[in-house]
């Protein structure tokens, strides 16, 4: 009996993390509808897994449900999706800094490790993508719990994570924005191990102020609609 409530749990998990890939990859966009038989077919997933996946990724913010009109993929308006980027800039600059005051040489110098790393796939992706995983594989994220401001990292990474993630991912596909993007990350982590604070600041803030204008050049030219 208890081994099969695990199996049944590993299954959930393993649904659980498909979707929420395709979700952030924009194999499901936003805003589309999805149903349980079609995403059966087309995940090989069996039903009772995928409806236990499906309440997690409401849970997080990644799936609306609406009377009479089904689930869908979350989605926001450009006007809100660069309000999101003006906040990140605030908050995640703060918690940059407060990681050059606070965070371990040996987590810092796991961090460069998780780079090196990042490196070597944006390399296999011939330089067209940057993906980073949620968790500890994931720059900003290292950054938010880096900060040891226990207040800042909920607020980094509950919806607002993951609602970002999954503009992150599209965004990082323009022409040489994934290299761009690596070394805006290794100059911030520099600044941290240096214990330079304003300037692990000023860089972070810059680093998201440019993602926030390339979103604006990508809604103006239509290559990114939303």
């Amino acid at each position: 009996m208890i081994q099969a409530q695990l199996q049944t749990q590993t299954r959930a998990d393993e649904a659980f993390d498909c979707l929420q890939t395709a979700i952030v990859k924009g194999d499901l966009a936003p805003g589309e509808k999805i149903g349980e038989v079609e995403l059966c077919s087309r995940f090989n997933l069996t039903r009772g897994p995928l409806r236990e996946a499906l309440g997690r990724l409401e849970s997080r913010g990644l799936l609306v449900r609406r009377p009479h009109a089904g689930v869908k993929v979350v989605s926001v308006s450009a006007a809100e999706l660069l309000e999101l980027y003006r906040i990140r800039e605030v908050m995640e600059g703060l918690a940059a800094r407060q990681a050059a005051e606070r965070m371990p040489d040996e987590e810092i110098r796991d961090l460069l490790a998780t780079l090196d790393s990042h490196e070597k796939m944006i390399e296999e992706a011939q330089g067209q993508a940057y993906y980073q995983a949620e968790g500890d594989y994931d720059f900003h994220h290292r950054i938010a719990t880096g900060s040891r401001n226990t207040k800042l990292a909920q607020m980094l990474l509950g919806d607002l994570y993951y609602m970002v993630r999954m503009y992150r991912y599209r965004l990082s596909t323009s022409a040489g924005r994934p290299h761009l993007a690596l070394g805006e990350h290794r100059r911030i982590v520099e600044a941290i191990a240096q214990r330079d604070g304003e300037l692990a600041e000023f860089l972070m803030k810059r680093h998201i102020n440019a993602a926030r204008h390339n979103i604006e050049k990508k809604i103006e030219e239509g290559v990114l609609t939303i």
